[in-house]
């Protein structure tokens, strides 16, 4: 076995990088370059060009798309560029749009990776004949038990940049495709690796945006998208009182507490949103503590089964946050239960919800809409 586990010599064993233009991806290349195997580059464009080239500080951007081609020219590597745009509008972007007007607040990076990159550019790696594809995340591809349902997804060494938790959707399929050359090492180790292979992107900064939404501004991408959708309404307390005027629910996301142009004693945060009214729904820090949540679209990447009854795991809510522990019990059609041992604030609906076995990722799921907090309910009791 050669060192990602394919039973080639490196010079025999072609693999497929995903380039963006980065540091991460680039020392990739550059890393399985040097160890002798056949690296060909891909770098998506997503979005458009003329839009993108620019602006600073995003991924898969026109002068990103030049950045790959330029590290690929260091490294004599073959290079292409795929066009991908009317996928990524459609699996995406209409999708981030379409999010945000039901309520919800969604994680389209995650969702690039469900679709875009390891659907659709993972089927381009096959068919230029590679024998997996290599991505500059930071998480951990490692062998299974002997006798289990093949490799195990881990997190990243570096904790500060573990990146499983956008990788949660990824099937068995895809990851017994995939490699993370990236996963054991540190952004500093990164760097010296571009460093020591004179890439022109060692120093570059990480990308910050999200590709499609210039300089942070969901509101305005949104209203270019979906023309309309700054409908204004009313902002509620708990008891249906009206506190104050809002512009648009996409303006808001669950547990939020700046800028929402209310007088109060307290503090108040946003509880939730209702699209179907158009309310914004506000009330004190205590109010956004939930104690369990229901999921749906459930990826399962644990042994044997997704579990039918709850067994203990830790999750995490959002991908800063802490893991916290919990139980997971399954439910009908691809969804499943989280009941907390702590109740935790600011669980927001189209967030992911992912759960972990001490360092493995045991699979994950989409937040639907919580339910209030059960303080007094067992944990472990998913009767409802």
């Amino acid at each position: 076995m050669n060192s990602l586990g394919i039973d080639k010599p490196p010079a025999d064993t072609r693999i497929v990088v995903a380039m963006s233009g980065g540091v991460d991806s680039s020392a990739t290349a550059a890393l399985l370059a040097a160890d002798g195997y056949q690296v060909i580059g891909v770098t998506l464009q997503l979005y458009d060009h003329g839009e993108a080239v620019a602006r600073p500080n995003t991924c898969c951007a026109g002068r990103d798309i030049d950045d790959a081609r330029r590290v690929a020219d260091v490294l004599a590597i073959p290079h292409y560029v795929l066009d991908f745009e009317d996928r990524f509008r459609e699996s995406v972007i209409d999708d981030f749009a379409d999010a945000y007007l039901r309520g919800e607040t969604p994680i389209p990076c995650v969702r690039c990776n469900q679709t875009v990159k390891f659907t659709d550019l993972l089927g381009r790696a096959r068919e230029l004949g590679a024998d997996a594809l290599a991505t500059g995340h930071y998480a951990q591809r490692l062998p299974g038990r002997l006798g289990a349902d093949g490799p195990e997804l881990h997190r990243g060494a570096d904790a500060g940049r573990d990146q499983s938790y956008f990788l949660f959707a990824t099937t068995r399929d895809q990851l017994d495709y995939l490699r993370f050359p990236l996963g054991a090492m540190d952004k500093e180790a990164t760097r010296q690796l571009a460093r020591r292979f004179d890439l022109p992107v060692a120093a570059k900064p990480d990308s910050q945006d999200i590709c499609f939404v210039p300089q942070g501004s969901y509101a305005e991408t949104l209203e270019r998208l979906r023309p309309g959708a700054w409908q204004g309404g009313d902002i509620v307390d708990l008891d249906g009182h009206t506190r104050g005027r809002h512009r648009g629910i996409v303006h808001y996301t669950v547990g939020q507490r700046r800028g929402l142009g209310v007088a109060a004693k307290e503090p108040l945060y946003v509880v939730r949103l209702e699209p179907d009214t158009g309310r914004v729904v506000v009330g004190p820090r205590h109010a956004l503590l939930r104690d369990r949540l229901t999921l749906r679209d459930v990826n399962w990447l644990g042994e044997g089964e997704a579990p039918g009854r709850d067994i203990a795991v830790s999750v995490k809510l959002r991908s800063t946050t802490p893991p916290a522990p919990a139980r997971l019990g399954g439910l009908p059609g691809a969804r499943a239960e989280v009941v907390l041992q702590d109740p935790q604030p600011g669980i927001a609906p189209g967030q992911a919800c992912v759960f972990y076995a001490g360092q493995r990722l045991l699979g994950g799921g989409w937040i639907e809409r919580s339910v209030a907090a059960h303080p007094f309910g067992a944990v472990g009791d998913f009767s409802g």
